[in-house]
């Protein structure tokens, strides 16, 4: 357990001040699918086949999601994989440089009023500078607080954390200052 809070914490440490962007929240929802079933009496969207939503920068992608809106006009988003294929997320990050994070799970919740993404079951997080890994965790359930800058890792793809249940893995890059550059040489003579 003590492993888990300390992953989390350096996960944290190493995602410095950088949130999801901002303006996405404010830019519509598109989404493009091959099937859809809409019940619009209990605001529930069914999308099935390549499943790709987008909201600003933000992006996901899976077989299957399910969209239901709330009475305030808020959605959550579930998305569930197929057997070799995983849901996925990216979003880029307010900050300096080009920082990204993105996620990976056989099923992924996404809560509109939020900005909350809960990752099941084989779950991965990283967070990208450009295409460079700076840092990755994995575990069987990843919960992904975009606003709060916080990140929670159980052993459990329910959520939970049970001794004995699982081990999670954290990496994170070592960051590479440029070298100084070398004094210049006075004049010979002098």
């Amino acid at each position: 357990m003590k492993r888990l809070i300390l992953s989390a914490a350096l996960l944290l440490a190493a995602m410095g001040a950088a949130h999801a962007e901002k303006a996405d929240s404010n830019k519509p929802t598109e989404i493009s699918f091959d099937n859809l079933d809409a019940d619009d009496v209990k605001q529930i969207k069914t999308f099935t086949g390549n499943v790709v939503l987008t909201r600003g920068t933000l992006l996901m992608k899976s077989p299957k999601a399910v969209v239901t809106e709330d009475p305030e006009g808020y959605s959550f988003v579930v998305l569930t994989a197929n057997a070799g294929t995983q849901a996925t997320f990216r979003q880029k990050l307010d900050g300096a440089g080009d920082q990204w994070v993105e996620g990976r799970a056989d099923r992924i919740e996404y809560d509109g009023r939020t900005e909350l993404v809960k990752l099941f079951s084989k779950a991965q997080i990283k967070k990208l500078e450009g295409s460079k890994t700076a840092s990755q965790v994995d575990g069987e359930f990843i919960s992904y607080d975009s606003r709060r800058e916080f990140f929670a890792v159980k052993n459990t793809p329910t959520g939970e954390s049970k001794p004995g249940a699982g081990r999670s893995t954290m990496v994170i890059q070592p960051t590479i200052k440029p070298a100084p550059a070398p004094a210049a040489n006075p004049p010979a003579g002098k």
